[in-house]
């Protein structure tokens, strides 16, 4: 499929998920230590943990577990006994569990700043759309490909869990079984609803608020999504096209 066909489904993809994991609404206390998640980028039920990351704007440690992977399958079954995702270890609380629904709550009532809104503990609201989402993205990030490069440390990738482009890259990240770090960049302000292009001509002087799209600026010159780190490499990339590219080149 060309690259224009997959970004027009994930955009799709990223309308079913009726306004979840764009904005930051719920910010509270930031871990101390990164919390670690398991999953598949395709899943629904994982999507909708990573919707209540962003919105609550905490990074965390990816371990992709596509279907038929080996890296980080058994090491799930040994923490918690079974091979169920998403699965979620705080080393800040030595909590684990599965179940997203459990999950979403702890995260609000750990590091939030109440309950969980009523658009994420609303399963008639959430997971037919997340369901949905994964329909629309026919599979993609989901199952592993054999023969993958491994990595000796984890890849960094600012993303937001509704951006069309960023689903992309997580995909393929989930296929390869690469462990990544997801920065959140979630929109805190109206500047950042801008489109990269636009919010550059017209907003030269563009100062995010979030913490994230600072260290973008200061590291990059500008804040577009998404953007790869690999300190393996050295490498540093925006644009999905050229990301999935190069992760191809390096790790398929």
């Amino acid at each position: 499929m060309s690259h224009a066909f997959e970004v027009a489904t994930s955009l799709l993809a990223s309308v079913a998920e009726q306004g979840r994991g764009i904005q930051i609404t719920s910010a509270g206390r930031q871990p101390a230590e990164m919390l670690e998640l398991y999953d598949m980028e395709g899943c629904p039920f994982c999507r909708v943990v990573r919707e209540a990351l962003t919105d609550l704007d905490i990074d965390v440690m990816i371990y992709p577990c596509p279907k038929n992977g080996v890296r980080f399958r058994p090491l799930v079954e040994r923490l918690g006994g079974k091979q169920q995702f998403p699965f979620l270890f705080d080393p800040n609380t030595d909590q684990t569990m599965y179940e997203s629904a459990d999950i979403v709550e702890y995260l609000y009532a750990t590091y939030g700043n109440g309950p969980a809104p009523q658009r994420w503990r609303v399963k008639g609201i959430r997971t037919p759309a997340s369901f949905a989402a994964s329909v629309l993205r026919r599979g993609r990030g989901v199952q592993a490909e054999t023969s993958s490069r491994d990595t000796d440390e984890p890849l960094e990738l600012f993303s937001f869990e509704a951006s069309p482009f960023a689903r992309l890259v997580r995909e393929r990240l989930t296929e390869l079984e690469l462990p990544h770090i997801v920065r959140q960049v979630g929109r805190d302000n109206a500047a950042d609803w801008l489109m990269p292009p636009m919010r550059e001509r017209l907003m030269p002087d563009y100062q995010p608020t979030q913490r994230n799209r600072r260290i973008l600026i200061q590291r990059a010159g500008r804040v577009a999504v998404p953007y790869l780190i690999d300190p393996n490499t050295g490498a540093e990339l925006f644009e999905s096209k050229s990301i999935l590219d190069y992760l191809d080149s390096t790790y398929a």
